[in-house]
């Protein structure tokens, strides 16, 4: 037969409505939406960060220097090819008043800042105004969350340093704030005129200094680009323009979408399994349908045509459904997101996340609807009039298999492809098909538990039916288990890693990481500033070192890049220190050290872990620019360095002789009962103004803040997943509500009470979820471990309120689920049922 016949067959059937596709439909709207939603809120926050680059930037292009402000050689080319330039210090320091020390990110502008955007104020005044200051002192303008902690008020004043500053306004906007990234303490803006007596710019000094460029219309970024870089090619020069003006957030943005998506893909996968029982529920309604077109002469294949059309347009039309929803929802409640969101974003329909979804919904209609399709071509027609899919064999044609576990690969290499994130992509697939061989094989011993304690439950006769019915051939545990069971994998595995992560920043974090971190410290300092810890009973140790800045250019006379690719080591400037014998905390792993009087050729000793991953060698040789000099080094030997702790932590070290004569300061870490911190904080920054303390504890208040926001965008991912495992149950609770109808009838016409034949379809879905939500609790348990220990490399703990939470609302939700559809059963007369089963 043709398949034009077997289209006119199709769409003849699909006059009868959609009855036995609601489910069907729900799940695949509901999972696609879901991406697609995802992706049009994170290419709406891409499009708003592209839009307003250059405000976010604070101009059209940035040149930014670590240790240092520009030259003179810098200066007189931005001059001549920008139509206005602005420089801008940025760095930490204490803001202090009287007893009150606060830390706070200083902003030091000069008169064109902002070049780009404007600075609002309350009380609102022009910028110039605020920082010129009154009475002979200089004006700030502070964020209004430090003039709380300083209990400020305008007109009162404060210092930075050795410099009195008298508090003009609060700045209530800032609008470059976005491009300068996460920030320790609240900020300050002052005028850098103001800071010439402060101490707190010497040489030495963390500070980076950023020059933002107003070009002229028609300028082109990239050739400017890679002009600056060849005229500055050893001077430490980083780069930023407005194609890309908030880096950091941008990624963020980018790698939380495309982990939501991961997560949206695992509940897309719930619905899969929804989508599977509804066509096996719906090809067993159609026994008489597909009797009689096999004995008119179908064949296979037409059957096969005839129902894998109706399932594709129906597919399509879910597909359709979920996309419009998924797209037009972030436009519509466009105003209410973006007024939640500290970026711009430019809500609208982008056909790139649609075009991701749709193919992520089509891939999974058609892995989770191609097997029972192939499976009806394998029973006789003389079968299909008793029971559409009894006869069919467990597994279809190994044809059919194949395709199913190509298309499966494809749907892995589109989610590799979209995401980007390989090593998480092929986690969560690993995780999916794991944890559904796992609800698979829990589904079967479900059963035969359910059969072999039967024997057992005589003289309950609420639990036996229930018992019975479990495990009966009908096979009702199997989509409650594997749609209830994945949802709540997902829910699980999110909840014990969020809560992993909370305990090892709130409690376990604390207890290893030191009380303080103070930086900027001068080398005639230092002395002083030990001395004030070593008579203190209260500080158990302190550790210190000299500190600079550089940027790693060259690995084995190779751009960087070229070697270590985007590894964080390489995307920036990082902490550089020296040392001339082996400290005493130091472990070298591989190599050795220089040793104590070496006064030879650059030496490095590189971490070991990092090494590893960028593929280094002992005997590599790395150029590292520092405030404008390249110092090229062997590397000899590696070692273990743990950031984990929040100490001190180098990633790489080089003898003395090397970096001795460079300008530098030392940064020191205090470990000290919590008591004695305010003291130590007194005493420090009174006899050293210009030296900036970084209580630990607040610096971890300020990551769990930010870690709420990431835990529930997960959470409202996971919820998601949870959603679609309950329609899921709904439809797998309608299409027993018949059977329930029948063994109702029987039961109440042998005698059975209403409330016996509730109960025991209570004690039915009690048992179903129960072990639905026991094995995902510990699928979930084992997903979160893998996480834990091999993504974030991180001690596990299982987090039992969550674990058992899990428990009660897989209890609940399948209690929910099948208590409708029982209480409906109920309501039915035995006769009429009785009736029309005959």
């Amino acid at each position: 037969m043709s398949l034009a016949l077997s289209a006119r067959l199709a769409r003849r059937e699909l006059r009868g409505g959609l009855r036995g596709f609601r489910i069907f439909l729900a799940c695949l709207v509901l999972g696609v939406a879901a991406i697609a939603g995802v992706g049009s809120v994170r290419s709406g926050i891409e499009a708003g960060l592209a839009n307003e680059g250059a405000a976010l930037l604070g101009g059209d292009a940035e040149m930014e220097f670590t240790y240092r402000f520009a030259d003179d050689a810098e200066r007189r080319w931005m001059a001549q090819t920008a139509v206005a330039v602005s420089e801008v210090a940025d760095f930490r320091s204490m803001a202090v008043r009287g007893d009150v020390r606060a830390l706070t990110q200083v902003k030091a502008v000069d008169d064109a800042y902002p070049l780009v955007g404007q600075v609002a104020l309350d009380p609102t005044l022009p910028l110039d105004q605020a920082l010129a200051g009154q009475d002979g002192l200089p004006g700030a303008v502070l964020d209004p969350l430090l003039i709380d902690q300083m209990e400020l008020s305008p007109g009162e004043t404060f210092r930075l340093g050795t410099q009195d500053f008298v508090l003009m306004a609060a700045l209530t906007n800032e609008p470059d704030s976005a491009g300068d990234g996460f920030a320790l303490g609240p900020r300050t803006l002052v005028t850098r005129e103001a800071l010439e007596n402060s101490g707190l710019l010497a040489p030495g000094s963390l500070f980076s200094s950023k020059y933002r460029l107003l070009l002229p219309e028609g300028h082109q970024l990239e050739p400017l680009k890679q002009e600056a870089q060849d005229l500055f090619a050893n001077s430490g020069l980083r780069w930023r323009d407005a194609r890309n003006g908030a880096p950091g957030i941008a990624t963020f943005v980018e790698r939380l979408g495309a982990f939501l998506i991961l997560v949206g893909l695992s509940g897309l996968a719930v619905g899969g399994v929804g989508v599977s029982a509804a066509v096996r529920a719906y090809l067993a309604g159609k026994t008489s349908v597909i009797a009689t077109l096999r004995s008119l002469g179908a064949d296979r294949r037409t059957v096969f045509q005839v129902y894998f059309i109706q399932i594709g347009v129906l597919s399509l039309v879910g597909i359709t459904l979920g996309l419009l929803l998924g797209g037009l929802v972030p436009v519509l409640l466009g105003p209410v997101i973006a007024a939640q969101l500290p970026v711009p974003a430019a809500f609208g329909l982008y056909p790139a996340p649609l075009i991701e979804a749709a193919i992520y919904g089509a891939l999974t209609a058609l892995i989770f609807t191609l097997w029972p399709l192939a499976r009806t071509g394998e029973v006789r027609a003389a079968t299909l009039f008793r029971d559409a899919m009894a006869g069919a064999k467990l597994l279809p044609p190994l044809p059919f298999v194949a395709i199913t576990l190509l298309l499966a690969a494809a749907l892995v290499a589109v989610a590799v492809a979209f995401s980007g994130t390989v090593t998480l992509t092929l986690w969560t697939a690993g995780g999916v098909v794991l944890s559904l061989v796992i609800l698979a094989i829990a589904a079967l011993a479900l059963r035969a538990l359910a059969r072999r304690v039967a024997p057992w439950t005589r003289g309950r006769p609420a639990l036996r039916w229930a018992v019975a019915a479990i495990g009966s051939a009908r096979d009702e545990a199997t989509p409650v288990v594997l749609s209830l069971g994945l949802g709540l994998t997902v829910l699980a595995a999110v909840g014990q890693i969020d809560g992993n992560l909370r305990n090892a920043i709130a409690q376990d974090l604390p207890g290893k990481a030191p009380s303080f971190f103070f930086v900027d410290i001068q080398r005639d300092q230092i002395d002083g500033f030990l001395d004030r810890l070593t008579t203190d009973d209260a500080v158990s140790r302190t550790e210190h070192a000299p500190m600079l800045r550089g940027v790693i250019t060259q690995i084995n006379d190779r751009p960087a890049t070229e070697v270590a690719g985007d590894h964080w080591v390489v995307t920036g400037d990082r902490g550089v220190t020296y040392a001339d014998a082996l400290p005493a905390t130091t472990r070298i792993t591989a190599g050795e050290w220089w040793g104590e009087g070496y006064d030879g050729a650059p030496q490095i000793s590189f971490a070991a872990e990092e090494a590893e991953e960028m593929g280094l060698s002992l005997g590599d040789s790395m150029t590292i620019n520092i405030l404008g000099r390249d110092i090229t080094g062997t590397i000899t030997s590696f070692r273990e360095v743990d950031f984990s702790t929040a100490g001190m932590g180098f990633v790489l070290a080089m003898n003395e002789a090397a970096l001795r004569g460079a300008p530098h300061s030392f940064i020191a870490t205090v470990y000290a009962e919590e008591g004695a911190e305010a003291a130590i904080l007194r005493d420090q920054t009174n006899s050293y103004p210009n030296i900036t303390a970084i209580r630990v504890r607040d610096a971890i208040d300020r990551v769990t803040v930010l870690m709420e926001g990431i835990a529930n965008a997960t959470r409202w991912g996971a919820a998601a997943t949870l959603l679609t495992g309950f329609l899921v149950l709904i439809g797998a609770a309608a299409a027993g509500a018949p059977a329930r109808a029948y063994e109702a009838a029987v039961l109440k016409t042998l005698g059975a009470t209403r409330p016996r034949i509730l109960s025991s379809f209570a004690l039915r879905s009690a048992l179903l979820g129960g072990g639905a939500a026991l094995v995902a609790l510990f699928a979930g348990i084992a997903g979160g471990w893998a996480v834990m220990r091999f993504v974030m490399e991180s001690e596990f703990t299982v987090i039992w309120g969550s674990a058992l939470g899990i428990v009660a609302g897989g209890v609940v939700a399948t209690l929910l689920a099948g208590f409708g559809f029982a209480w409906a059963a109920l309501g039915t007369k035995p006769v009429h049922t009785l009736r029309a089963r005959e």
